[in-house]
């Protein structure tokens, strides 16, 4: 199972081996990380699972698209290049060591 970490401040991380196929959202949620919600259960309707994916492993997510991109106009905290909902990202091998940042609102 793929490793992900979720820095949720500057000097606390969660990792966890997440199931394949399940959303990072999903994966979050059940791993007690803070700040990622998913209010909306994965239907890019509250942007509540905001996340910030490292610059090291960005190409391995790809782009959001045009709806999930407008949604991230609405995060509460303000977006970043990286910024993406984690409810569009599902687990893959290749995700393994993904390092996600949960931001501050």
């Amino acid at each position: 199972m793929p490793k992900i970490t979720w820095k949720v401040s500057p000097t606390e991380e969660i990792t966890a081996e997440v199931k394949t196929g399940i959303t990072l959202m999903e994966a979050a949620v059940s791993n007690n990380v803070p700040r990622v919600i998913g209010e909306c259960g994965g239907n890019m309707a509250c942007a509540t699972c905001h996340v910030v994916v490292s610059n090291e492993c960005y190409d391995l997510v790809g782009e959001p698209n045009d709806i999930e991109d407008d949604m991230l106009d609405f995060t509460e905290a303000e977006r970043t290049q990286n910024s993406r909902l984690s409810c569009q990202i599902r687990v893959t091998d290749e995700l393994n060591g993904l390092v996600l940042t949960v931001l501050d609102y």
